[in-house]
């Protein structure tokens, strides 16, 4: 990311002595950054909600929320008036300091992960070539705040749940990293801009076409990381309530719920990303479209959310179609079929970049030429 613009560093070199000025500079602008960023994936949220409830009512027969302004449009933001002003109800036997930081650590790890993450051509916050083990690392952290929210709370049902979330979302997180070891294998780099662009030149170039079990793996893999039905075991109504966050209300119960949906449009983007190409056009290389629509083939930062908002429905779909599994089926299928799956199919691409076949031959050839 390009820094701290000029009107700015102008701005407080007139007021301040010149070093703070920088470090001023430097502090507000990013400050700026993240507003820019959080907003709008807050409001993205907020309207996943809403999505959520219409596309689901409307698979099962029902009208969904249409009450709160022009087609219940609003409603989100009266859940939000709701949460605001109900009470935070504190158990009086929890660790009362750890039961309000666990939120926090919940929902820290799912915003700080879109300071790596190239929102469209060109702009990202911090374009750091280890981007990759970045997410990896904050998506291990967010693990921390499900458990904290259990044990705080003193409570067996909390405690149940958070060890099920914490061995659920381990499982499915080792999946998801050998997932993504193949498409590090694949582009070579572990920034997320240099991963887009090594899928250029159409796309038969995508890692979703030479990587598809590992696309279907990474995606399945983090709708049972973001405890997403069916996988949602963490939350049985007829065991454990509401898993670890049973005995929180208001707005330290937003936070979870905000941490949750922030999630799912992160992974997403990462799936967008990973395998998709990004903002990259599926019909680039089309010579044959006429004139009128040649920008098409141009990347766009259109392409990309109209990727997103496909893994997005598919959350949805799944929730609406899928009874939850059993404990011990989603704890089967993360362990003894996906990770299995992952290190044989890295094995194949391993073949593959070593006998130079399929975009590795392209590569090749663009290399020698």
């Amino acid at each position: 990311m390009k820094a701290a613009p000029e009107f700015l560093s102008n701005l407080f070199g007139s007021v301040l002595p010149e070093s703070i000025a920088a470090q001023a500079t430097t502090t507000i602008w990013y400050a700026l950054l993240a507003v820019m960023i959080f907003v709008p994936v807050i409001i993205v949220m907020a309207m996943l909600t809403y999505a959520e409830r219409r596309v689901i009512g409307a698979m099962q027969a029902r009208v969904g929320p249409n009450r709160v302004g022009p087609f219940g449009l609003l409603q989100p933001f009266a859940d939000v008036l709701k949460l605001i002003v109900k009470e935070v109800v504190i158990p009086t036997s929890s660790n009362k300091v750890l039961f309000l930081i666990a939120p926090l650590l919940a929902l820290v790890p799912a915003l700080a992960a879109w300071a790596v993450v190239p929102l469209w051509p060109g702009f990202v916050v911090a374009d750091i070539n280890a981007g990759v083990l970045f997410l990896l690392a904050l998506s291990s952290a967010g693990v921390y705040g499900i458990i904290l929210a259990g044990w705080a709370t003193n409570s067996k049902y909390a405690f149940l749940g958070a060890m099920r979330a914490a061995a659920q979302m381990v499982a499915y997180e080792i999946a998801m990293g050998f997932a993504v070891v193949g498409v590090i294998m694949a582009s070579g780099s572990l920034n997320l801009g240099e991963i887009i662009a090594g899928q250029g030149g159409g796309f038969s170039n995508w890692y979703c076409v030479w990587l598809f079990p590992l696309l279907i793996i990474y995606f399945i893999s983090g709708v049972a990381e973001t405890n997403r039905a069916p996988f949602d075991v963490v939350e049985g109504e007829s065991e454990i309530v509401a898993g670890s966050h049973v005995e929180y209300s208001g707005m330290a119960f937003a936070l979870f719920f905000v941490a949750e949906y922030t999630n799912m449009i992160l992974i997403a983007v990462l799936t967008t990303l990973f395998f998709l190409g990004g903002w990259l056009s599926p019909l680039e290389g089309w010579v044959f479209l006429p004139d009128a629509l040649s920008w098409l083939r141009g990347s766009s930062a259109v392409w990309m959310y109209l990727k997103v908002a496909f893994f997005l429905f598919l959350y949805l779909w799944f929730r609406a179609t899928f009874p939850r599994y059993r404990y011990d089926q989603i704890m089967r299928l993360g362990w003894k079929i996906f990770i299995p799956v992952t290190l044989v199919w890295i094995v194949v691409e391993s073949v593959l970049m070593i006998y130079k076949i399929g975009p590795w031959s392209i590569n090749v050839a663009v290399a020698g030429a």
